[in-house]
């Protein structure tokens, strides 16, 4: 397939193949009606940095905002009832909102902004509860139980509640045994979808508390219970019985993300140096705040088998000061995460160096697209991030056309010493050269280092060899690193064509959007996959940097990966040419080499009598029923298991206990253990009441991409659609009074996101139904699926869409409270939202749209982009200038902080590229922003109105 312009998608989808046929929404109402003058006191200030732009509503007097049509209107343009129910089911008496979206000059920052998106669509917002998300919802109109709920049992009644969630006392400490049922969990409460509808901030509302028993924990720790950023559950009140589970049609699945971001420093997790290390005789369990002491504290119950176990005898004591110490300061009993430096006994070997091998693609497609050069020099200005604390990491090279190119590196101390390069013809078996000086130390030979990246681009600069024997030199690597273990880092441009693993040019536009389709997401070597495994063994990870602007087989590729606990980093059409490319990669690629991984880890979740850990997603090899084994433990990426209930669960609650053992980048042996506490119920509607969304579109997202692979993507879209029915239809039959409440779609408050985040999903680009979508592009997005923390996976299957042309006067300005940009409020994914002359930013955490109307006024241009006509505007991958004014700087602020990962509780190399897009301008672009409007109709999907429809008349 010949490149196609700017690579696909390059600046957006190939502008001969656009992504979508889609339909463009008709122009909504209201937009060209005349609007009222600005309220008084609203003048433009006169001098200084902080000029007001009233882009909307000075210059062009049509049309409210995006942030301020959500302020009183439905989305089809109609006004909402006078008395508009809020989102819990309460009536509130909305306030007039004024016409544009502006905040109020005079207004104090932070205060709620006029015409801004509120609960209740038009409501006041409510004073924010003690655990109110954003947007200020109100404890009870979540569906989460607050003062003055009906049959709360007011404050009191939700005490213990709140001390589970760390934000508020809990009661005095005393034996476990007895403790009493809860007894009032989670409360139900139904909405209606198709009067109340959807709104995009409901999706950063915390999942529904967890409510243990009063005494649960042996200390009164607010840390207590595992935080959801390190495991999420899909249930949380879990069913005693199986019977119980399957009625609900919900599953039980955990979302585990043992890692929130690249380095310890902006995470810590309290560690246990004295490696006195409790564990249950029985089940292996680590002793944590929910086991019970006996014995005057000489044994402790386990809460997982109830085994009666020894406490260590030094458990009590510090060696290092020679002291007793008080147990109820150990950070085991405290903290639910914790990390143990583990023993001797814990090690088969000694710890494992840090090794990194790259195979550099040296083909005339990646010397010609600036590959080579790029990836060389990155690494050369990376040296210094590499983690090498213990000064006992090791790199290695290899260069790979169509013949294997090993490098020998000299020591710093050889004086005479040069880097030699020794060339491998014989495919078949590859033999290793003086292996002892290929993988070298990095602090012994760091200068010989440096001189040979510095030299490596000169080398190959006219190659003109177009072959690529990948699979020979993954062997090869595997062969060299695999008695000390590493990961092998894959740089290429090419598709595989010579010796082992060797690939077609499959790729067949005639069978993209047929049934025929699922073959090409299937691999088509099955070199790669027994490969993988074969790494996993001798503790050889893999992670593949893909470059090609043609077809590069990326759902063969990926296996090596998706088994050996790597990633697959996906940048088609890429060409250094362009500053956007070379500085996304080269970002990306020196934070890659900076993270701290883990080495020769396995994860293993033990959990309470009658339940059984029986199904694992996610990028490792199961090794055994219930053991992942990660030759390289990523920080990136989540994984979910199902959750199986075996027998009647007779507790009321029950503990999941996740450990990590690995070794870290110094050579420390660890283990992490996070442990996860939840309440039991035999009613249904605690159940539902306790279901948490994002947790469970998460469990149906891994679904979904192990149905697409195993039986293709009609069947996997299919079954999306088929389990919301059958959710909707339960909740009727079982809570919702059968056919009472009229014609309305009824379901619980803390799931009102489903219908939109499975349309989403369906509408991914790994799984959406369209003939445009290279098997590339939906192989890479299928990656994404499977491995990202939630709060992104959560953007990449329902984008953030920001207004920005009339955001409130503090978005883009630093919080003085949390120290954090503030973002404006989110608007839902619709082109009803968007106004001909505003400027928005469209962002799905892989890629941003900066979406500029066709009527956007020369002063906003000037402000943003330095031009004051619209046609000079450069489309396309793009940066933003840096301008001396106000507005320029709020704008910069907030797409940087739309990409700010650390401050969401996770780890990522991500930086996405940023496409200028001029509403007027170049339709392949355009569509292809306008794909990620998920409420729309577009590209052979339904609009979200369609979808309810659909819903409502099936289930």
């Amino acid at each position: 397939m010949a490149a196609p312009q700017e690579g696909y998608p390059g600046q957006g989808y190939p502008p001969q193949d656009p992504y979508s046929q889609g339909q463009q929404s008709p122009a909504q109402p209201g937009f060209g009606t005349a609007s009222p003058p600005p309220p008084a006191g609203q003048q433009e200030h006169e001098g200084g940095k902080k000029k007001k732009r009233g882009y909307a509503a000075q210059a062009y007097d049509f049309g409210a905002g995006a942030n301020s049509a959500l302020g009183g209107q439905l989305q089809g343009g109609g006004q909402f009832p006078t008395q508009a129910p809020a989102y819990g089911g309460f009536p509130q008496q909305p306030e007039p909102q004024p016409a544009y979206g502006q905040p109020q000059y005079g207004a104090q920052p932070g205060a709620p902004v006029p015409g801004a998106p509120v609960p209740g669509y038009g409501a006041p917002a409510p004073a924010p509860a003690p655990f109110a998300g954003p947007g200020g919802y109100q404890a009870p109109d979540v569906g989460y139980p607050g003062p003055g709920a009906p049959g709360s049992g007011g404050v009191a009644g939700i005490t213990q509640g709140m001390g589970q969630m760390g934000m508020g006392a809990q009661p005095p400490v005393q034996p476990q045994q007895g403790a009493a049922r809860p007894a009032l969990l989670n409360q139900l409460y139904p909405t209606d979808l198709l009067n109340q509808p959807f709104n995009v901030t409901e999706l950063d509302l915390p999942p529904p508390p967890i409510i243990l028993p009063p005494n649960s924990s042996v200390t009164a720790s607010p840390d207590s219970n595992c935080p959801p950023k390190y495991v999420r559950s899909t249930l949380n009140a879990v069913p005693t019985t199986n019977s119980l589970l399957k009625k609900s049609k919900l599953p039980f699945a955990l979302v585990i993300q043992p890692y929130t971001s690249l380095h310890d420093v902006d995470d810590p997790v309290p560690v246990v140096q004295d490696q006195i290390i409790s564990r249950c005789r029985r089940c292996r369990s680590y002793i944590n705040p929910y086991v019970t002491f006996m014995d005057h504290g000489h044994r402790w119950k386990c809460n997982m088998c109830n085994l009666t176990n020894d406490v260590p005898q030094a458990f009590d004591w510090d060696a290092a000061a020679q002291q007793s110490v008080d147990r109820s300061l150990r950070a085991e009993l405290n903290h639910a995460v914790v990390e143990f430096v583990a023993p001797q006994e814990y090690m088969v070997r000694p710890p494992q160096p840090l090794v990194y091998l790259f195979l550099f693609d040296v083909s005339y497609a990646s010397v010609s697209c600036g590959l080579l050069a790029t990836s060389a020099r990155t690494i050369l200005d990376s040296l210094n991030r590499i983690p090498n604390a213990d000064r006992r990491t090791r790199v290695g090279f290899m260069a790979v056309d169509s013949g294997l190119h090993y490098f020998a590196v000299p020591k710093d101390s050889d004086e005479n010493g040069e880097t030699q390069m020794l060339v491998v013809s014989d495919l078949e078996e590859p033999f290793l050269p003086i292996p002892q000086e290929l993988l070298v130390p990095l602090s012994e030979s760091r200068l010989s280092v440096e001189k040979f990246l510095t030299s490596l681009p000169e080398m190959f600069q006219n190659n003109q060899n177009n072959g690529s024997c990948m699979g020979s030199a993954l062997r090869a690597g595997h062969k060299l690193i695999s008695p000390l273990g590493g990961k092998i880092v894959v740089i290429t441009a090419s598709l595989p064509n010579v010796g082992h693993g060797k690939l077609e040019m499959r790729e067949d536009k005639k069978l993209l959007g047929t049934s025929k389709e699922g073959a090409l997401l299937q691999t088509a070597n099955s070199f790669y996959k027994s490969f993988a495994v074969e790494c996993s063994k001798n503790q050889v990870s893999i992670d593949m940097f893909l470059f090609s602007s043609q077809y590069q087989d990326v759902a063969s590729l990926s296996n090596l990966p998706r088994y050996t606990g790597g990633q697959t980093y996906f940048y088609p059409g890429w060409n250094a040419g362009r500053s956007e490319d070379a500085i996304k990669f080269a970002t990306e690629f020196s934070d890659y080499l900076s993270a701290e991984i883990g080495l020769e880890a396995v994860l293993r979740v033990r959990a309470t009598t009658g339940l059984r850990m029986s199904t694992f997603y996610g990028n490792f090899f199961n090794r055994s029923s219930d053991l992942c084994a990660f030759p390289a433990f990523p920080r990136d990426q989540s994984y979910v298991v199902e959750v199986a209930i075996d027998e009647s669960l007779t507790k009321n609650f029950v503990c999941m206990q996740t450990a990590v053992l690995h070794t870290t980048c110094n050579g420390e042996r660890r283990i992490r253990v996070m442990t996860l506490s939840l309440p039991t119920t035999s009613n249904l509607a605690d159940v539902y009441a306790s279901a948490d969304q994002c947790a469970v579109t998460t469990f149906f997202s891994h679904k979904a991409v192990e149905r697409a692979l195993s039986s293709g993507l009609e069947p996997a879209r299919d079954a999306l659609q088929s389990k919301l029915i059958e959710l909707l239809s339960t909740f009727k039959k079982e809570l919702a009074g059968g056919n009472m409440g009229g014609g309305g779609l009824q379901f619980p408050a803390n799931l009102r996101g489903l219908p939109v985040l499975f349309l989403g999903l369906i509408k991914n680009v790994g799984l959406r139904k369209s003939a445009q979508i290279p098997s590339d592009l939906r192989s890479a997005a299928l990656c994404l699926l499977s491995t990202l923390p939630m709060p992104l996976l959560m953007q990449y299957i329902y984008p953030r869409l920001y207004s920005l042309h009339d955001m409130p006067d503090n978005a883009g300005t630093i919080d003085p409270e949390t120290s954090q940009i503030v973002l404006p409020t989110p608007v839902n994914l619709s082109s009803e939202r968007l106004t001909p002359f505003g400027l928005y930013l469209i962002d799905d955490g892989q890629t941003q749209f900066l979406w500029v109307g066709r009527d956007a006024v020369p002063q906003l241009l000037a402000d943003v982009f330095d031009i004051t006509d619209r046609t000079q505007l450069k489309v396309g991958k793009s940066s933003l200038p840096e301008l001396d004014n106000d507005f320029s700087e709020r704008v910069r602020a907030v797409v940087h902080k739309s990409r700010d990962y650390r401050s969401r509780g996770v780890g990522s190399i991500v930086v996405p590229h940023l496409y200028v897009i001029r509403e007027d301008g170049d339709p392949s672009l355009k569509l292809w922003a306008q794909t990620l409007l998920v409420e729309d109709r577009a590209d052979q999907g339904m609009s979200f109105q369609q979808w309810m429809g659909t819903l409502r008349e099936k289930r």
